[in-house]
């Protein structure tokens, strides 16, 4: 089974290329705003509900896909270096799968904020993310995320192994994709 994380900054692509991906790996896609839209609609971002509820839905859907006969799952994650919170959660997510014979993969994307400006509009965002329909309070988040968080490593992420970093601002998510296929060896 494989378990392939997708991280990197609001807006730089993470959930789209996830869905070019699966369709190169046959592996379902979990992006983050699958339960993030969910628990929304009770309690507002940064409640503790809010986050209880994002964290039980995950570990629960992880659980699920790591027991089943799924071949694995790409989720997609806005990582913040500086929150050691973020690296637990990770963490525990991989040892859901490592624990059922996984294997764990980490693709980290990065592309200048003008382009993940740009992106922030597109149809499939807007279409799979009902909260970031404000576009300007989205445009916002996103620089303001930019300015208060460290969301790509500088040569310094965690695990080496199984690792690759792209820059895919001039990409389109399906040569972003194939660079992930080719990096780590999945047949396509």
């Amino acid at each position: 089974m494989k378990f392939i994380i997708i991280f990197g900054p609001p807006a730089v692509g993470k959930m789209t290329v996830g869905y070019e991906l699966a369709k190169l790996t046959n592996l379902k896609v979990f992006h983050n705003h699958m339960t993030i839209e969910i628990a929304l609609n009770f309690f507002n971002f940064g409640q503790p509900e809010f986050h209880r509820l994002v964290n039980e839905f995950r570990q629960r859907i992880f659980e699920e896909v790591a027991n089943s006969n799924l071949p694995g799952l790409i989720f997609t994650y806005v990582w913040a270096f500086n929150h050691p919170s973020d690296k637990n959660f990770i963490d525990q997510c991989c040892d859901i799968f490592r624990a059922k014979g996984g294997t764990i993969y980490f693709v980290e994307l990065e592309a200048d904020q003008e382009e993940r400006l740009k992106r922030n509009a597109s149809p499939l965002r807007l279409k799979q993310k009902p909260s970031k329909r404000d576009i300007e309070a989205s445009r916002k988040n996103l620089i303001e995320s930019d300015q208060n968080y460290k969301l790509n490593s500088n040569g310094d992420f965690f695990y080496p192994q199984n690792y690759v970093k792209i820059n895919n601002t001039r990409l389109t998510p399906s040569e972003t994709a194939k660079r992930i296929a080719q990096a780590f060896g999945f047949h396509v």
